[in-house]
């Protein structure tokens, strides 16, 4: 079976930051899906479970609110090794076009205070593995470490 584009990634070299993962044709449209890479593969311990869900709840519910992303946003979800997070959004894209909205977003989660949308039996299947301050602790790391100072080796996958 042929290796998908994202196991091609050579993730001993990947830093922390937000990359292209792929673009994909959809009738006459580019969608493009972007990796947020919140930890550096196999170096630093990953992301929680409470903390990644907490994570996705106020992602997904600010980006689908956002005035100009909510009509932009496909999908905000966290990857299964739990480094980071997958967005996809409409347009032929770059990661340097895309570094403002994920800044805000990061922000917005880690300044999130009141209950994590969702976060109710009626409306999440796994509501109690939520955890708050750790999110916005992981978020604040990744925000101020990583998006107030992007290089070109956070914007672009390693060769």
């Amino acid at each position: 079976m042929k290796k998908i584009e994202s196991f091609q990634v050579n993730h001993l070299k990947l830093k922390r930051g937000i990359y292209v993962s792929r673009k994909d044709a959809v009738t006459d449209s580019i969608i493009t899906t972007f990796d947020i890479r919140m930890k550096e593969p196999n170096k630093e311990p990953v992301i929680n479970t409470a903390e990644l869900h907490a994570i996705e709840h106020l992602g997904a519910t600010f980006l689908r609110n956002h005035p100009v992303y909510s009509k932009l946003t496909i999908y905000f979800g966290p990857m299964g090794c739990r480094t980071g997070f997958y967005v996809i959004f409409k347009g032929d894209l770059k990661s340097e076009d895309v570094t403002d909205i994920i800044k805000e977003m990061f922000l917005f989660i880690m300044n999130y205070k009141g209950e994590i949308p969702g976060a109710d039996a009626a409306s999440c299947g796994n509501y109690l593995d939520m955890n708050l301050p750790m999110a916005k602790y992981e978020a604040a790391i990744f925000y101020n470490e990583i998006l107030c100072n992007l290089k070109k080796e956070n914007l672009n996958y390693p060769e």
